[in-house]
């Protein structure tokens, strides 16, 4: 996808991630001013996330980030952005009438990672005078492997934040259990329990709420990483097509040549 397309997406995201966002706070304070709380295991939301404290707020984040990359995901990976059936049988079509530079300025007016492949071949062929088999194979190849890359690589996002947010509930955790322990330690019999209660159920509902986060992220990780796999394998196949269309429509050139020579 162009960059052109990835601002208006982002934008998009944004738009309905703030939208959201304020839908979700003013259920909140509806929810607060007529004393509707929701419980959890004998604590209501807001209780859980007073106990967590600053952590909340940075694991709610993490989650924002985390959907937004999901949305992005779910349009970036679909055949229609990376393999699109329409270009690839307009861009075969140019380059079986030996149209090449047709064939090029079709790609360039649909960037993908499809047309980013052909024209990697196409300017191999012209500015290469002569350009063998190898070499063309070795270009398309390569830029074929910068393009997969880019595809798998993106997903490895979705894997961070399922690594990050359980590794944030578990600060939680040690700084729960550190501010229990300390009123312990600095004076055992003016300990009182409400801060003991407090710490321990710091250390309890950040960790929840890190693995709330971690577990759906690493399961869409798993789903997007097979459907990038998929896309890339459709990739390679639409390649193998052009680059056999390519080296065909050169053999008849060089049979005309050598039957003109004779």
């Amino acid at each position: 996808m162009n960059s052109k397309a990835n601002k208006m997406i982002v934008t998009g995201l944004g738009l309905c991630l703030g939208w959201v966002s304020c839908a979700f706070s003013q259920v909140a304070e509806i929810a607060a001013a007529e004393g509707v709380e929701t419980n959890v295991y004998g604590m209501s939301i807001r209780q859980a996330w007073e106990y967590g404290g600053w952590i909340m707020w940075i694991l709610a984040a993490v989650s924002i980030f985390a959907l937004a990359l999901v949305l992005y995901f779910i349009t970036a990976l679909r055949s229609g952005a990376i393999v699109p059936r329409e270009l690839i049988s307009d861009i075969l079509a140019r380059i079986r009438s030996n149209d090449l530079n047709e064939a090029r300025r079709l790609s360039d007016r649909h960037p993908c990672p499809f047309a980013a492949i052909v024209l990697s071949s196409l300017d191999c062929m012209r500015n290469v005078p002569e350009c063998d088999v190898h070499l063309l194979r070795s270009a398309a190849e390569a830029e074929g492997a910068r393009q997969a890359e880019s595809i798998q690589g993106q997903t490895q996002l979705l894997l961070d934040v399922a690594t990050i947010a359980p590794l944030l509930g578990l600060l939680g955790t040690v700084l729960g259990m550190l501010k229990a322990f300390s009123s312990v330690a600095s004076d055992v019999a003016s300990a009182k329990p409400v801060v003991l209660a407090a710490g321990v159920s710091q250390a309890i509902v950040t960790t929840i709420f890190g693995l709330i986060v971690a577990i759906p992220c690493m399961a869409f990780y798993a789903w997007f990483r097979r459907r990038a796999s998929r896309q890339i394998s459709n990739l390679e196949a639409a390649t193998s097509e052009v680059m056999i269309s390519i080296i065909g429509m050169n053999s008849q050139m060089d049979i005309s040549e050598k039957e003109e020579e004779a």
